[in-house]
């Protein structure tokens, strides 16, 4: 069984609080009430937090936003993480020369992770602020589990059965197709679903009254009813419409495991099956150009 810190999580907690509103100051009473801490607690851990600079509490008002410590530490995970600053001019020109809006995420053990936004993306990731999370379980992260080794596939599958209380036969099968046609290909393109519409609005609603319980709950719900829902395009006809809610390509840098996926989206009508081809031809070429620049092979101009 892993292993869980409480007082960990609780001042994660407050990081997620914060940087989900990153032009807001919380006080106290607020921050309590948001995450359901004891009041005690949660000023002990907002003071040591305030001591070491990862906060900093206004002298009036006595709210707290995040601190200096925050920024370095931001720093150094970005100077670890160089792929980014090569990403950036290839995507802010993508989304120049298409029209359409720009992220990109990144993929933890558990969790598909928001790193940046270039324009509107989707609704969906849209209401997501950077830093937040999606379950790493099938059908979500398929962009990144098609270029994965074995092991992982069937760690992604595995969580997917165990969220919805047990082995299905039909979704297993429909998940691995859908997983050899991303990899045949080299992209991934999400359909929009009700799943989608839904978690959309639950984010809403959660953002007016920050819960991280709940929107954790909803993401897993999220996970769980797209498993019931044509969620990827696992044909493409070049002459057929398709209501397209993203299109992932994954960049890779040392190893043939991505290391981050560029997910175009805001698609408003739909798009054709040749569309799509050429909007991922585009995206992979990017994609291509900044693995050699962030693996040296490449020199910046």
């Amino acid at each position: 069984m892993a292993l869980f810190s409480q007082p960990t999580a609780r001042a994660l907690a407050i990081l997620d609080l914060l940087m989900a509103n990153p032009q807001q100051a919380f006080g106290l009473t607020e921050m309590t009430r948001r995450l359901n801490l004891n009041k005690a607690t949660c000023h002990a851990i907002l003071t040591t937090m305030a001591n070491y600079g990862f906060l900093v509490q206004h002298p009036k008002t006595k709210a707290y936003r995040l601190g200096p410590s925050i920024i370095a530490a931001g720093n150094a995970a970005f100077a670890q993480f160089p792929v980014l600053e090569y990403a950036r001019p290839e995507l802010e020109s993508l989304q120049s020369d298409l029209d359409i809006g720009f992220a990109v995420t990144a993929r933890s053990k558990l969790h598909l992770v928001l790193l940046a936004l270039y324009g509107s993306a989707t609704p969906l990731i849209d209401s997501f602020q950077l830093g937040l999370r999606l379950p790493n379980t099938a059908p979500l992260a398929a962009c990144f589990t098609a270029f994965s080794p074995a092991k992982q596939l069937e760690d992604w599958l595995t969580r997917a059965h165990e969220s919805r209380g047990g082995y299905n036969e039909k979704l297993d099968q429909k998940l691995r197709v859908s997983v050899i046609g991303i990899r045949a290909r080299g992209f991934e393109v999400a359909l929009k679903t009700r799943a989608e519409e839904e978690l959309t609005r639950e984010l809403a609603r959660i953002h007016e009254s920050w819960s991280l319980s709940e929107l954790e709950e909803a993401a897993n719900t999220y996970q769980r009813d797209l498993c019931d829902e044509q969620y990827h395009l696992d044909r493409i006809d070049p002459k057929a419409r398709y209501q397209v809610s993203t299109i992932s390509v994954p960049v890779f840098v040392y190893k043939e495991v991505p290391v981050m996926c560029f997910v175009a989206g805001s698609f408003d009508s739909p798009v054709t099956g040749a569309q799509i081809e050429e909007i991922a031809e585009r995206m992979k070429a990017s994609a291509e150009r900044v693995t050699r620049l962030a693996s040296g092979r490449e020199r910046v101009n």
